[in-house]
C-alpha cells in the first residue's frame, strides 16, 4: 500500500534523531544523561511536561520501568520547549555533518511531504502523540529540516494508527514485540534489550500468542500468526490513509518516489543501523 511505502522510505530519515552522535550531544547539552532519557524526553516532549504512565501508553512496547528510569526526572532537569529545541538543534547538525544529501531531492521532497503532513493534521482523532507534535510550530532552518518535521508527523500518525490496531486485535506490548521478532525477523536480543523486558516476561508473551495460535507451541511461525499479523499490517494501512486519499494517490506517489534517494542515504551513511527495533532493512 502506498501509505506503507511512503512511511518505510521516510522513516530513516525520521530516524537520524535517534542515532546520530550530534542529537545525542544536543541532548546532553541540555541536562539528559545517557541515550534513553534523550529518547524519551525528545520524543515525549510535545505532550508537555506528563508523567511515565502517558509515555508508556503513547510509545506502547516500552517496559514501564524503563519508561519511568527518563520520566519524570527529564522535566526536572528541564523543560519541554527546550528539549524540542535541542530535538531540532541536534538534527540540524546532524544534516551539516558526515550526512551528504542531495539538497535539490531534499527541496522537492519537502514541499510534498509537508502538504501530506498537513493534510493528516486533518484526522488527530485518538492520536495523541501525533496531535501534540501536529501543534508544534514548522522548523525554520530550511527544506532538510521541514522535510524531516514532515515525516516525524506522517510517522506519528502512522504509529498512533498501528497502536489502535494492535489493541484492537488484543496484542499487549511484550506480545507485539514477540510477533515482530518472529515475523519481521529483527532480532530477540535488540528488541528485549531495548525495551527491557524480562526472559519470564518474553516467555509469558510467546506462551499467550501461542494459546491464541498464533505462534507453535514451540514460539516458532505458523500460518495462523501470519495471516494475524498481516491483518493488524492491513487495518495499520488503512488508518494511515487519509492523509494519502486527502493529497490523492499521483501526488503521494511522488512523494515516496522523491523519498527513496533520501533514505537510501539514509542507509548508505551508516548513521542509521541496517536493522533497528522499528525496521529491517527492507527498503525497497
Amino acid at each position: 500500500m502506498l501509505a506503507r511505502q511512503i512511511w518505510r522510505r521516510l522513516e530513516p530519515f525520521h530516524a537520524i534523531t535517534y542515532f546520530a552522535k550530534e542529537s545525542q550531544a544536543a541532548f546532553e547539552a541540555v541536562g539528559m544523561k545517557g541515550f534513553w532519557m534523550g529518547y524519551f524526553a525528545g520524543r515525549a516532549n510535545p505532550l508537555g511536561p506528563v508523567g511515565p504512565k502517558l509515555v508508556t501508553a503513547t510509545f506502547f512496547n516500552f517496559h514501564p520501568d524503563r519508561v519511568a528510569r527518563a520520566v519524570p526526572d527529564c522535566w526536572r532537569v528541564t523543560t519541554p520547549a527546550a528539549l524540542h529545541h535541542a530535538r531540532l538543534d541536534g538534527m540540524v547538525d546532524a544534516l551539516s555533518g558526515a550526512l551528504q544529501f542531495d539538497l535539490e531531492g531534499l527541496a522537492l521532497l519537502a514541499p510534498m511531504a509537508r502538504t501530506m503532513a498537513e493534510a493528516a493534521c486533518l484526522e488527530i482523532g485518538g492520536r495523541p502523540l501525533f496531535a501534540a507534535h501536529a501543534e508544534l510550530a514548522w522548523p525554520e532552518e530550511g527544506a532538510a529540516m521541514q522535510a524531516w518535521w514532515a515525516a516525524t508527523l506522517i510517522r506519528e500518525h502512522r504509529g498512533d494508527g498501528h497502536i489502535a490496531a494492535l489493541v484492537d486485535a488484543g496484542v499487549a506490548p511484550c506480545e507485539a514485540l514477540v510477533l515482530q521478532s518472529v515475523y519481521a525477523k529483527v532480532p530477540r536480543e535488540l528488541l528485549q534489550s531495548t525495551r527491557k523486558w524480562s526472559d519470564d516476561e518474553w516467555a509469558t508473551a510467546v506462551e499467550s500468542l501461542a494459546s491464541r495460535g498464533w505462534l507453535s507451541v514451540d514460539g516458532a511461525a505458523n500460518d495462523t500468526g501470519r495471516d494475524a499479523l498481516r491483518a493488524i499490517e492491513r487495518r495499520t494501512d488503512e488508518l494511515a490513509c487519509q492523509p494519502v486519499l486527502a493529497i490523492g494517490v499521483d501526488a503521494a506517489a511522488a512523494i515516496a518516489e522523491a523519498a527513496l534517494p533520501v533514505a537510501q542515504a539514509v542507509m548508505a551513511s551508516g548513521v542509521v543501523p541496517a536493522v533497528t527495533p522499528i525496521f529491517a532493512d527492507d527498503l525497497t
